[in-house]
């Protein structure tokens, strides 16, 4: 027989942002309790508002499954020792089936004696088992946590109330001084307590009580009645699924309405509105069918239509306060010019242990003319580089980012474009802290995407020689993201960047330039390059490469993320192409006779000490290929000449007693696995 099992936690009001992972986590260690006690169930459904966590158990099986079974154990000769005492492997076995190795007995199997146990347990009935949902609770983990009273105990908030209901049966599950019961809480302020009969009261009776538990009926709602007012007033609005989750997670009972603000307001950058709007009061912005932003905001209510009026002119009243404060900021920003602000950035510091804002601004000039030339860039792209490059950091003493520093590049561009800066130079302020995320937007100009990889660069170079490392728990200053973003951002332009060797040069030309620490030594320089390069691991992976493909392309000593990626394109193509195989193979056993025979010389070839044709044709086919650039030309050339390989081999014995000849030979094949080597450590991939 089996019955529902209802668990709520009843809290204060909860953060947005931790509701619904943390009702995830309570589902995820109720299903790992359940099984590790041997208790069946169907599934586990989710209910969450800010005030409560829950789950409800569906199908839960009312005792454990009986066991009655033979276990088989060790052989007598090992349960036993020379005295006929048990041994620790016995008592061991005995003791693992909840026995005593008075319950052993022995049976032959085969011609050998082994010890047995008949093990018959009763399963426990699961309202027992369900007494210890305690432990569940207190195994949670959160990212902040709290204590009240007097109690060691933590949690996301304080919990007011627990339920803990199997069919009608309530498990008196304790925590604290709070005991479980059927009694669960309306809505704070338009509700009541309700007490449940049975778990199949729980939605109903609580949506009664102006309090929808399932969270997708609840963002349903929103976006039904957002609809309703957007086509009702003939606007749009732009899909924010974050946004939406987070307002979701605010309310018990949403009831959807609109406000408005002054019209002058539009006249300040769309940005500072949005931001003030959605980052600091949760509110959607609104726009008219072209998309051009207007008057007006939508927002949710935790509760129904009563007085809705009044709710909506408080709102009004606080945006309209917040958006006052940035026109002021804004009018006062305006009325300096550009070298105002950069003059400020001599008194603003980057960070204690590496210079002022100012130095990195220099730095990364040097760094970005250095790659601008590598690149072989144009004339005014660099300029405008440069120009950006003076600029990009300015607006970070501007009174309107002091204020909403979620603006830092936004108003730099905005304001650069009102002094008259050029477009280019005016929108790479802006890219240059892009991508903001792991997978967030790239910069789409060259300028953008230059000023960006020079100024992480910059931060990781000099972080490094600071010794502020990240470890394998740690990284406050989000170094692997910069690199992770330096690789995307070469990726996206096709510039090549081979990072053990470009890296030294950007330090020598650094040098004597900044008072900030640099890299000292050789050691130093490949930390540096390894760490970046380990980001194209993490690229590769998230781009389901095989992982083969991965482990090759990145035994290699090839440092250029264009090339990397090229070897594993060309290797995951041909993965599972019929000439892989012997192709692969081909490769490999050249680099077993190359490590078998520790050839160490070079790679010159003398066509006069050739016995036979195989390897005439053999070297002229091998220069065809060494003369290629592109990695898929490489393996199609070693895809036609591994027959001629394969007769290479059946004519000729590589290990010739003649020491020149084999020597000759064994360059011949050197040459042919220094090419390969483009495409990385074939030995790493798992052919079939």
């Amino acid at each position: 027989m089996t019955k529902d099992y209802l668990f709520e936690i009843g809290t204060e009001e909860m953060p947005a942002h931790v509701v619904t992972r943390s009702v995830n986590q309570l589902a995820d260690k109720t299903t790992k309790f359940l099984n590790e006690n041997g208790l069946k169930f169907k599934n586990i459904k989710t209910f969450s508002t800010p005030r409560r966590l829950t789950i409800l158990v569906e199908e839960l099986a009312e005792k454990q499954d009986d066991i009655d079974e033979i276990k088989k154990g060790p052989a007598k000769k090992i349960a036993l020792d020379q005295d006929n005492n048990w041994t620790k492997a016995a008592q061991g076995f005995a003791r693992g089936q909840g026995m005593s190795v008075d319950d052993i007995y022995f049976e032959e199997l085969k011609g050998v004696e082994y010890a047995y146990v008949h093990v018959k347990k009763t399963g426990k009935k699961a309202s027992e088992i369900l007494l210890n949902m305690n432990k569940v609770v207190k195994a949670m983990t959160f990212p902040t946590k709290m204590r009240w009273a007097v109690n060691d105990f933590e949690f996301i908030r304080p919990i007011h109330w627990i339920v803990s209901l199997f069919g009608n049966e309530v498990i008196p599950v304790k925590l604290l001084d709070i005991t479980a019961g059927r009694k669960t809480e309306g809505h704070r302020f338009l509700g009541d307590s309700v007490v449940l009969a049975n778990t199949g009261d729980y939605e109903d009776a609580l949506k009664d009580q102006f309090v929808i538990v399932d969270a997708t009926k609840r963002k349903e709602m929103i976006v039904t009645q957002m609809s309703e007012l957007v086509k009702e007033n003939n606007w749009k609005i732009k899909p924010d699924s974050s946004l939406l989750e987070e307002v979701t997670n605010l309310v018990e009972y949403p009831t959807v309405f609109a406000g408005t603000f002054d019209e002058k307001y539009l006249q300040m950058p769309a940005e500072v509105l949005i931001t003030s709007m959605k980052d600091n009061q949760r509110y959607f912005e609104v726009y008219d069918q072209d998309e051009h932003l207007v008057n007006h905001f939508i927002s949710v209510r935790n509760g129904n239509q009563d007085f809705l009026e009044n709710v909506i002119s408080g709102n009004e009243k606080v945006l309209v306060a917040r958006l006052d404060d940035a026109q002021f900021f804004y009018d006062e920003d305006r009325k300096y010019p550009l070298s105002h602000f950069i003059q400020k950035l001599d008194n603003v510091s980057f960070h204690d242990k590496i210079g002022s804002m100012s130095e990195k601004i220099k730095r990364v000039r040097i760094i970005g003319n250095f790659l601008a030339e590598k690149w072989q860039l144009d004339e005014q792209t660099i300029a405008d580089f440069n120009r950006a490059s003076e600029l990009y950091k300015f607006d970070l003493v501007t009174q309107m980012v002091g204020e909403f520093a979620e603006l830092q590049g936004v108003m730099g561009m905005h304001y650069a474009s009102l002094a008259g800066e050029r477009q280019t130079v005016a929108v790479a302020i802006k890219e240059h802290y892009m991508p903001t995320t792991a997978e967030g937007e790239l910069p789409q100009t060259i300028v953008g995407s230059l000023l960006s990889i020079a100024d992480k660069l910059d931060t990781i170079i000099t972080f490094f020689a600071a010794g502020m490392i990240p470890n394998s728990s740690n990284d406050p200053y989000a170094l692997r993201r910069y690199a992770y973003g330096i690789v995307r951002i070469l990726l996206n332009q096709s510039w090549s960047l081979p990072f053990n060797k470009v890296l030294p040069e950007i330090v020598t030309e650094l040098d004597g330039q900044t008072s900030a620490k640099l890299p000292k030594t050789e050691l130093q320089d490949d930390e540096i390059a390894s760490f970046i390069r380990d980001r194209i691991n993490q690229y590769l992976q998230r781009n389901q490469f095989k992982y083969d493909i991965i482990d090759a392309v990145l035994a290699s000593n090839q440092q250029d993320p264009i090339q990397i990626l090229s070897a594993a394109n060309v290797l995951q193509l041909h993965h599972d192409d019929e000439q892989f195989k012997p192709v692969v193979e081909s490769l490999i056993r050249i680099n077993n006779i190359l490590k078998k025979a520790e050839f160490k010389g070079q790679n010159i070839i003398n066509p006069d000490l050739f016995e036979n044709e195989s390897e005439n044709k053999l070297f002229i086919e091998v220069n065809n290929l060494s003369k290629l650039t592109n990695l898929t030309a490489l393996y199609e050339g070693f895809v036609e000449i591994q027959p001629i390989i394969n007769l290479y081999f059946e004519t000729n014995m590589i290990m010739a007693k003649d020491e020149t000849v084999k020597n000759n030979r064994l360059a011949q094949l050197k040459l042919i696995s220094e090419l390969a080597t483009g495409l990385g450590d074939l030995s790493k991939l798992v052919i079939k």
